[in-house]
C-alpha cells in the first residue's frame, strides 16, 4: 500500500531538485520572512512545483507546505502531503550542500510515507509505513537501513549547524560519560544519518520546527528501528491545527538512548 504514492512523491523531489540546483548556482537573493528566516527562489520554485505536481496526482489531497497560506482546509482531510521544499535554506545560502527537500503523506494524522532527498549529495531516503527505510543512491538499487544497535555507551550525538541551543549541549554536557562524539548536520540530515546508524542521539529543545522539518524523518527514523519523541516520551500527531512543534523532539536509536 502507498507505493504508487511514493512514486509520485520521489517523482517530484527529483523535478524539484533540478530546479534548486539551477538557482543554487546563480546569484539569487534572499528574503526575510515574518518569523525572521530566510527564503529564496528556490524554496519557492520547488514548493510550487511539488505542489503542481502532486495536486495533478493526488486532487483529493490536501496540503500543508512551508511557502503555501495554510487555509485550514486541510484539517478536514483525510490526507495530506506535507512539504518543505528547501529544509535548510540557511545551509542552501551559505552553499554547503547541507539542505533537503522534504515530502510526506499523512494519512488520518500518522505519516504513512516520508521522502527526503538531498540534491548536492544524489542521494535519497525514503520510508513507507511497515515497509522499512530504505536509501537510494542515483544509479544504484535501492539499499534497506536500520538504526545502530549501541547502547549506553560510545554514542554519537547529533547537533543542528545552524540551530543549537544551551540546553541542548547542556544535555549533552551531562552524558559526556555516554556521548563520545557529536557531530553537526545541517537540516534533515540528521534524520538520515541516525536511521542509517551513523549516529545514535539528537535533542531538538526549541518550539521552532514545524511539521513540514519533521514529518518524512519521523516515519524514517521509525522504520529504521529508532525513535522519535518529546521530552514527556510521547509523540506526535501530524494534520495539527498547529503546525509547529512547541514541546521539541529527541531522536533515538532506541529508547534506551533517549537519556533524560
Amino acid at each position: 500500500m502507498w507505493e504508487l504514492q511514493l512514486k509520485k512523491m520521489i517523482e517530484a523531489a527529483y523535478a524539484s531538485e533540478i530546479k534548486i540546483k539551477e538557482i543554487y548556482n546563480t546569484d539569487f537573493d534572499v528574503e526575510i520572512k515574518s518569523d525572521d528566516s530566510p527564503v529564496t527562489k528556490a524554496d519557492k520554485t520547488a514548493d510550487n512545483l511539488i505542489r503542481e505536481m502532486l495536486s495533478k496526482d493526488f486532487p483529493d489531497y490536501g496540503f500543508l507546505t512551508e511557502e503555501s497560506r495554510d487555509t485550514k482546509e486541510r484539517l478536514s482531510k483525510e490526507n495530506i502531503i506535507i512539504v518543505d521544499p528547501v529544509d535548510g535554506t540557511k545551509e542552501f545560502v551559505n552553499r554547503n550542500g547541507e539542505f533537503t527537500t522534504n515530502i510526506a503523506l499523512c494519512h488520518n494524522h500518522e505519516i504513512v510515507v516520508g521522502v527526503i532527498n538531498v540534491p548536492m549529495k544524489d542521494v535519497l531516503y525514503y520510508a513507507i509505513k511497515g515497509q522499512g527505510a530504505w536509501r537510494l543512491e542515483k544509479g544504484k538499487d535501492p539499499v534497506q537501513i536500520h538504526v545502530s544497535s549501541k547502547k549506553g555507551t560510545g554514542l554519537i550525538a547529533l547537533r543542528s549547524r545552524s540551530f543549537f541551543n544551551e540546553k541542548e549541549s547542556a544535555m549533552m554536557e551531562k552524558h559526556k560519560d555516554q556521548i563520545s562524539e557529536v557531530k553537526v548536520y545541517g537540516a534533515a540530515l540528521k534524520f538520515c544519518k541516525i536511521a542509517e546508524g551513523d549516529a545514535e542521539i539528537q535533542y531538538r529543545f526549541s518550539s521552532n520546527t514545524k511539521e513540514w522539518d519533521v514529518a518524512p524523518g519521523n516515519l524514517l527514523v521509525l522504520e529504521a528501528g529508532g525513535v522519535m519523541v518529546k521530552p514527556d516520551l510521547t509523540t506526535y500527531s501530524y494534520n495539527r491545527e498547529d503546525p509547529y512543534n512547541r514541546d521539541g523532539y529527541i531522536l533515538a536509536n532506541c529508547i534506551e538512548n533517549v537519556l533524560l
